[in-house]
Formats: C-alpha cells, structure tokens, sequence
C-alpha cells in the first residue's frame, strides 16, 4: 500500500471527472521563486476615491445612493448583456461562435470601505445571504437565463479590482463549462448510485474527519481530497438542496456563520487579508427540477507559503495535469490549528 503523506500519487475528481497530482515530497524543495509584496490591509470605513462607496460616482458617471445596507446594481461594465442580438457562425465545424445574452450585476456587501465578509458581522452577512437569494429569484426567472453564477474576487492577487467588499453576478444562457462538468458527473452518479454524489461524499468526509475545517447544524467546509489550490475549501450544504432558494432562514444564518468562520481562518493562516476567488454552483435555472445537483460553495485561494508565495499554474500543470504539493489532509490540518 503506497502511504500518500509521502508517495506520489494522484486522485480523482468526482465532480469533474478530472485528476490532480499529488507530489508530498516537493513540500521540503527550497523556494527561490517570484515573491509578491505583503498585501495592504489598511484601509479606511470610507474612501472618496472609491467608486463602490456611497455618495460616490461610479466610473459610468451613475452616483451611488448613500446606502446603508447592501447595494445591488447593474455592472456599469458588463461583461454580458440582456439585448445582444442572436446569431451564431460556424465554419467547418471549427470555426463555432454563438452569442451570449445575460445580465452582469454588482452586490455590494456594505457601505463600510475596509470590511470582508471575515470580519463582518453575523447578521450583517445574513443580509448578503438574502441579496443572493433574490437576485438568484430575480435573474433565473427571466427566460433567457439559464445559469446565474455568483462569485467574489477578493484581493489584487486574484484580479480584484476595488478592495470595497462586493462580488459580482454573471447570469447567463448557457450553463458555464466547470458547472456543466459538475452537472454531467452529478447526474452520472445520481443515475448509476441512486442517490446524490455530494450527499455521500459529505458523509464520508464527516466519517473520516481528516479534511473538515469547520462545521455547523447546516453546513460543512473540507479541504476536498481532489483540491487543486493550496488552501481550497468546499462548503458542503447538509441536507440536500439544489440552489438558494431552497434554504430556510435557518440555513440562511448557517450559510452567513460558515462563510465568516471559513474566511476568518483563511486570514489567520498568514496573518494577512487572504486574497481567493470563491462562489457557489447551483441548479441551472432553465425551469427542470435538477435532482442530482447539491449546492456548494468553492474557495479558491492562491497563496502556498506565506503572504509573499503564491501558487501558479505553469508546466505539466498548464500541459498536463493540475499538481500540488502540500496533501489535502495537511491544509486541512493547519486550518483546523487556527
């Protein structure tokens, strides 16, 4: 039996039928690589010359009411729109193109300039829970929508472009290709298994304890045993839902506490506001009912030894497969220490 503290090794995603190698013996190689400077975690409540603070015009030329709460806008830059016209181009069955109708949008999570769902307040966060519910209602119900993906860039080293705590939501016609991966591979088990993939892998992590990081009545995170990222999360829902909209209000507040509780681990692990790109994968919202899915929510964060090393994907990992150093099993356990 190879030992995969230490061998090489690689493990499957079930989620989307791909392979990530395992290589725990690299974690001991000394680093001479790029080092990126300390992120900045001073900033204050507000920010004249931030676009995403109340009062203040955005780079469109619309001013921002002076809310209070959270603030749901249109992306002033969207990358889809609802009235691009319908064509599609195809040359030899190689050269395809089909347009993409959809609708960008903006949450801002506070008026507070310097906050992150880590340090915000429980019930402050339960609000952006409920923002995502109704804007998921909102945009799913429209006829031409049939995927409305939420996710949260938090960080320069992930691309962010305001430090103002916001995510964004890009719905769209066409169900996204890493949820249509997760969509084939649920349905595959659904139909093979006769239960849901998640549901029994959620119990057998539960079971073994080795990669949970935090638990509450409704959720669970993991380090998955496929994670790709350093310090990749999954939160788990407990009980079998498709999408947010079928979440009680106690689950609600779940959902806000694991969020806070996750992410406040991720900035205690280097000290520093801890950059990652995160989101839930839902249900398509093209009116089936969706019984394999199970909703989720991914972190993925780039940072690999410190505030200054980050992970990149180059090499084997761009030609080949995605490679990690450092076990699932091992991140688990320094999140866990926190």
């Amino acid at each position: 039996m190879f030992d995969w503290k230490h061998d090489p090794h690689r493990r499957l995603n079930p989620l989307t039928g791909e392979w990530v190698l395992v290589s725990p013996h690299r974690t001991e190689r000394p680093w001479q690589g790029q080092v990126e400077e300390t992120p900045n975690s001073s900033q204050p409540d507000y920010d004249s010359e931030c676009y995403l603070c109340p009062g203040n015009a955005r780079a469109g030329g619309v001013r921002n009411p002076k809310y209070t709460s959270t603030f749901v806008f249109d992306n002033d830059f969207a990358a889809l729109k609802p009235d691009t016209p319908a064509g599609e181009f195809s040359q030899g069955g190689l050269l395809v193109a089909d347009t993409e109708p959809g609708i960008s949008r903006v949450v801002c999570f506070s008026p507070k300039h310097n906050l992150t769902i880590a340090n915000m307040e429980p019930d402050d966060i339960r609000l952006v829970v409920d923002r995502w519910v109704e804007q998921f209602l909102d945009l799913g119900a429209r006829e031409f929508i049939n995927y409305v993906q939420i996710f949260e860039n938090r960080g320069a080293m992930m691309g962010a472009s305001n430090p103002h705590p916001h995510c964004q939501i890009w719905s769209c016609k066409t169900v996204p290709n890493e949820v249509a991966k997760e969509q084939r591979a649920q349905q595959a088990w659904l139909a093979g298994h006769g239960v849901c993939l998640l549901c029994d892998y959620l119990r057998l992590e539960r079971s073994a304890g080795v990669r949970m990081v935090e638990e509450n009545e409704s959720f669970l995170t993991v380090v998955p045993f496929w994670a790709v990222w350093p310090f990749e999360t999954m939160i788990l829902a407990k009980r079998h839902l498709t999408a947010l909209d079928e979440l009680t209000g106690e689950e609600r507040t779940g959902l806000a506490d694991i969020l806070k509780r996750t992410t406040a681990r991720y900035d205690r692990l280097f000290q520093v506001p801890f950059p990652y790109t995160g989101g839930p994968h839902q249900r398509p919202t093209d009116g089936a009912a969706h019984p394999e899915w199970h909703m989720h929510w991914h972190f993925y964060p780039p940072l690999l030894r410190s505030a200054t090393v980050r992970k990149f994907m180059t090499g084997y990992e761009l030609l080949g497969t995605p490679q990690r150093d450092l076990t699932a099993e091992a991140a688990a356990e320094r999140l866990r220490s926190l």
